[in-house]
């Protein structure tokens, strides 16, 4: 098989599939490293596929429409309980960014919205010994929030202020 059958075939594969794959699955499936599988997706996505890295694996981005960019702020302690009262009022947390002095924008993907993906992200940046982005910028940080109603938007607002996040 050759490179372009196969990320043909990875294109098949995620376009059918309901629920994130991850680059192991893939290269265990095509019997490629897993680095190849990345390189792979990273050539489809430079092509124009929305193709989008979950802490699940890759999907296809489904596109919710509605999406606002909220500024907040807060210590790494409160990283859970920030992502918590975004889901909790129906949003999706796509990503975070923040802007490095050095490198300009910074954006992480991040594609939760379950309590379950914050368990796993939390998870595994304790695993990891990681750093949060928002640790470069003072704790400032942007978010890109999907969300299906107007009333869910003012409800994650509301909730972010009140916990003192939002940062206005």
């Amino acid at each position: 098989m050759t490179s372009l059958e196969r990320r043909s075939r990875i294109q098949a594969i995620l376009s059918e599939s309901d629920h994130p794959i991850s680059a192991s699955t893939l290269a265990k499936q095509f019997g490629v490293s897993r680095q190849t599988i990345v390189g792979d997706v990273s050539l489809l996505r430079a092509s124009g596929d929305p193709i989008i890295a979950t802490l699940r694996g890759y999907e296809y981005d489904k596109g919710n429409g509605n999406e606002a960019i909220l500024v907040c702020r807060h210590f790494p302690s409160d990283t859970a309980k920030e992502m918590k009262l975004i889901v909790d009022n129906g949003g999706v947390i796509k990503d975070v960014i923040v802007d490095h002095p050095l490198y300009g924008h910074l954006k992480g993907e991040l594609q939760i919205s379950t309590v379950g993906d914050i368990n796993l992200f939390m998870g595994k940046l304790k695993q990891q010994e990681g750093h949060l982005l928002s640790e470069l910028t003072g704790g400032v940080h942007m978010h890109t929030i999907g969300y299906d109603t107007p009333e869910q938007l003012k409800a994650i607002r509301t909730a972010l202020k009140e916990a003192g996040f939002l940062y206005e």
